[in-house]
């Protein structure tokens, strides 16, 4: 992969020496810094929604958030989840993966970008690109098709390479 390849790349597929609990320490601290730059307010349970998203690289769905967030504060209710999520997918700071119904965190949320997502249909792992020729291209067939984007998100379904060489998944240490 040359050096624009992996500009391009803002998540890979996870490895075996990823260190994850510093992945996702990394992703609170950039989310503190840009709500604070914003003069936007990362309560704790939005904190706490953008923490178990982050738990795996994985597409996570509402109602499991919900029911995770369950486990700390019993009354927890679907629109404290939506609400939380509402305000971070706002903010860039995760996606929602429309095939899926589900969300990830996003690497890069200090600048808006076009997602191209790699979803692994075996393990269920999900990488992040930001191609903008990929996203210029779609943008501009868009335009000559008379069609006026507002918004873009490419899903590409397969087998990350873990799956496609039938390693197990990475394990992911709880948080």
């Amino acid at each position: 992969m040359d050096s624009t390849t992996s500009e391009r790349v803002l998540s890979s597929f996870r490895s075996a020496g990823h260190d994850h609990r510093r992945c996702v320490q990394d992703a609170l601290a950039r989310a503190e810094q840009l709500c604070q730059a914003r003069g936007a307010r990362l309560t704790a349970i939005r904190r706490r929604i953008l923490e178990l998203v982050w738990q795996s690289h994985q597409p996570v769905l509402a109602y499991d958030l919900l029911d995770r967030l369950r486990l700390e504060r019993a009354r927890a209710a679907p629109p404290t989840v939506y609400r939380a999520l509402e305000f971070l997918r706002e903010h860039g700071l995760v996606h929602r993966i429309e095939s899926l119904n589900a969300y990830v965190g996003c690497a890069d949320p200090r600048r808006e970008h076009a997602g191209q997502f790699l979803i692994c249909d075996a393990c269920g792992a999900v990488a992040e690109l930001d191609d903008p020729e990929i996203g210029g291209l779609i943008e501009a067939r868009a335009r000559g098709a008379g069609f006026e984007p507002a918004s873009q998100m490419v899903e590409v379904h397969g087998r990350c390479p873990r799956c496609r060489h039938g390693a197990p998944p990475a394990p992911v240490p709880a948080t």
